[in-house]
């Protein structure tokens, strides 16, 4: 996985990483960061200096984002030098339609550096120009550099300006990453033309690019620890078995992967977004970058243990380096503020998806069908809309459209600006797969139409007292009996049992083999013989879920899915769709960032910088969900596989719902005492969403199963053993 996501961005992160694989030797990370590195004529041959640069000005024409590629790409090579410190100063002049000074940054004669922090002020001169004197420290690369920018103070407020580095005392200082310097830079009454001066850029503009590009090699920096970890882990063996096998390893590179893919998906969003809403955009990357590679560094040593401490190991390099850009770019704390105060203003990130031009034809198709339906009221709308397919469009026909992810995004687009509103499944929403997959002609007739449309309601019958994620060591059993089979057993965690018609239930027909075959999978009428069930009180003190009780319950031959003892397939299949479900929202607690924002503009108070935090800190989960969703979205349009961006996903999504919610509770303060009671304002509210969703990290897959499943899956961990093996 990278920034990139299109087949462009792929081959182009590819020859970065190939070109830096054969030209950046790793014994030259302790060569010293003084000088232009051996490589830097090749570098500017490539084009790599100028990607984000008009071609007028001899660049390539692209964007930010093509750069954050590259730069990522070089950052898990930690290639020394003025890579980084020259785009972003390149990408700060061009900000100012200053062109004279892009050409010999992009071909490579001048190398540029940007002060982040500075005390230099500015007086004005009759002609125009500025009269400059002060300090600025540190200037990452400063003493590599041919072209300064710095941060002027004026009578007429901050103005930022490109100065020739001849003109300044430049001392290096000693650096904390040994590969590339910092430098102190030292200024006594230069005279800087008005050509010199970068109208129109202003201090928030250039710490949006500082964010996006830096955060772009926080993300290699991370992706290399990751990488390295992971690796280490499935071939170092301690206790008689690789390490990557321990939960508690497997778990911390898991969640460094997490951490991972949140920072590229958050700087991918910034180099796309504009206005108000790139500033949005950039200091959410601002907190969530940095932070992750330096988290995903310490994570790295401690997988490493002893040999990662030692210095002829690479990876103190990575840990310091990303201490470096966190350092250089300032607190995440103060990132986070201007989250929040953002955040509180009303700015926020629309997610748009571009889609092709020829997609108008198919819209309009779409459009005018619904338009129809949109006429209808009541069942018979829903009807209309299972009929169409309209209700699971990815479905084959009849039962949905065999639709590919472009229409699946135009019908829900056009849905929405329809106003009409599909059924409601719940359970059904898993169900529908299945039988549309593995059930008979009959039972898809049977059942499909009216799932469909809402009017059938299901329930799941999978989890057993003895059987929770664990799913396949259920003991419920069935017995063959004539024209059909017995159920006898107990079910539990049942969700809305009480009120459903029918139920998808697995069971035990045969115990030869391994734990997952002789299991079938059956449809079960909840209003059979022997069926019991009892609603069980919730935290909430709610009834939605249920254990249900079978007694001899005979399920009759055309009501088992699939094939007599090959269940586990059917119900992977229904676990796939369970978990996609669980993973987009809020599962109907309602504990939304939109919810939480409300809640502070009600609070009739200022919040404290501790609760700016918070707040900031589940807005900037919230929005690196919404990125990753917007990215899995994309990659399916393109016609690849999602990768960690879904997983990483899912899991995020099942706790996102419980950190607003707390957060909600803590701002409350001693008003949150009340009775957990939507009735009761805002403190009953918020205080039945925080009950509630607790049980979101455990009914959608509990989250240490799903952190396995990153770690096994999307790291190639080695597998949990067997028990007694």
């Amino acid at each position: 996985m990278a920034i990139g996501l299109s087949e462009e961005h792929e081959a182009l992160r590819e020859s970065v990483s190939g070109w830096a694989e054969r030209n950046v030797p790793s014994e030259l990370l302790r060569a010293g960061g003084s000088g232009r590195p051996p490589f830097w004529a090749g570098l500017a041959e490539q084009g790599l200096l100028g990607l984000h640069l008009p071609e007028e000005s001899g660049g390539s024409g692209y964007g930010l984002l093509e750069t954050a590629v590259a730069v990522e790409a070089l950052a898990e090579r930690m290639a020394p030098g003025p890579y980084v410190p020259t785009v972003l100063a390149s990408a700060v002049i061009h900000a100012s339609k200053r062109h004279e000074l892009l050409e010999p940054l992009a071909d490579g004669t001048l190398t540029g550096a940007v002060a982040l922090t500075g005390a230099l002020t500015g007086t004005r001169a009759a002609d125009g120009s500025l009269v400059v004197s002060g300090r600025a420290e540190p200037v990452l690369g400063g003493s590599l550099a041919d072209v300064l920018v710095l941060p002027v103070t004026t009578p007429d407020g901050e103005e930022w300006i490109a100065l020739d580095a001849s003109a300044a005392t430049v001392t290096e200082l000693k650096s904390l990453d040994p590969t590339r310097p910092v430098a102190k830079v030292e200024i006594a009454e230069v005279s800087v033309p008005t050509e010199r001066v970068l109208d129109g850029v202003e201090g928030p503009d250039v710490l949006d690019l500082a964010a996006i590009l830096l955060g772009a090699e926080a993300t290699g920096l991370a992706s290399w620890c990751v990488t390295a970890a992971a690796d280490y882990a499935k071939v170092r063996v301690q206790f008689g078995r690789p390490i990557g096998q321990f939960q508690g390893i497997k778990h911390k590179l898991s969640r460094m992967l997490v951490a991972l893919e949140q920072a590229r998906a958050t700087v991918w969003d910034a180099t796309r977004a504009e206005g108000k809403e790139l500033a949005f955009a950039a200091a959410v990357a601002g907190v969530m970058a940095p932070d992750a590679a330096v988290q995903c560094a310490k994570d790295a040593i401690q997988t490493f243990g002893g040999i990662g401490y030692t210095f002829e190991h690479d990876v103190h390099l990575y840990y310091r380096r990303a201490l470096t850009l966190r350092a250089l770019l300032g607190p995440s704390a103060e990132w986070a503020a201007t989250v929040a105060s953002l955040a509180l203003q009303g700015v926020s990130r629309e997610m748009e998806i571009d889609l092709p031009e020829d997609a108008e034809e198919l819209r309009a198709s779409i459009r005018a069908e619904i338009a129809e339906i949109a006429q209808l009221e009541g069942k018979e709308q829903k009807r209309a809309l299972a009929e169409r397919g309209f209700v699971m469009p990815h479905l084959p026909r009849p039962w949905g459209r065999d639709a590919k992810p472009l229409e699946q995004v135009l019908i829900a687009q056009e849905l929405k600006a329809a106003k009409v509103r599909p059924p409601i499944l719940i359970i059904g929403a898993w169900v529908v797969p299945s039988i549309a997959v593995y059930g008979t002609p009959e039972q898809q007739e049977r059942f499909l139409p009216k799932t469909l449309s809402g009017e059938m309601i299901w329930c799941q019958l999978f989890s057993e007292p003895g059987a929770g994620s664990d799913l396949a060591s259920l003991q419920m059993k069935a017995e063959k009996v004539e024209g059909g089979w017995k159920l006898t057993g107990q079910k539990i965690w049942t969700s809305v049992a009480h009120v459903a018609e029918w139920g998808i239930c697995i069971a035990r027909t045969s115990s030869d083999g391994t734990k997952h075959e002789g299991i079938t999978y059956f449809l079960v009428d909840m209003k059979s013989p022997g069926v019991t069930v009892r609603p069980l009180t919730e935290m909430t003190g709610e009834n939605l879920f249920n254990e249900v009780f079978f007694d001899d319950v005979f399920v009759p031959d055309d009501l088992v899915v699939g094939q007599v003892g090959e269940g586990w397939k059917v119900a992977r299949n229904t676990l796939s769709n369970e978990r996609v479900s669980l993973s987009s929202g809020s599962g109907g607690t309602g504990a939304s960032v939109t919810d939480l924002l409300g809640l502070v503009g009600r609070l009739g108070r200022e919040l404290t910088p501790v609760e700016a935090q918070k707040v900031a800190a589940v807005v900037c989960e919230g929005h690196s969900i919404s990125a990753l969703s917007l990215r899995v979205t994309l990659k399916q349009l393109a016609g690849t596989e999602p990768g960690a961006d879904a997983s990483v996903r899912k899991l995020l999504s099942t706790s996102h719902a419980q950190h607003v919610s707390e957060t909600a509770v803590e701002l409350l303060g001693p008003a949150a005492t009340v009775a957990a009671d939507v009735k009761l304002g805002d403190a009953g509210y918020w205080n039945r969403a925080v009950l509630a969703t607790r049980a979101m990290t455990i009914y959608g897959g509990t989250t240490e199963v799903q952190l396995n499943i990153i770690g096994e899956r999307m790291l190639g961990l080695p597998r949990d053993p067997e028990p007694g093996k």
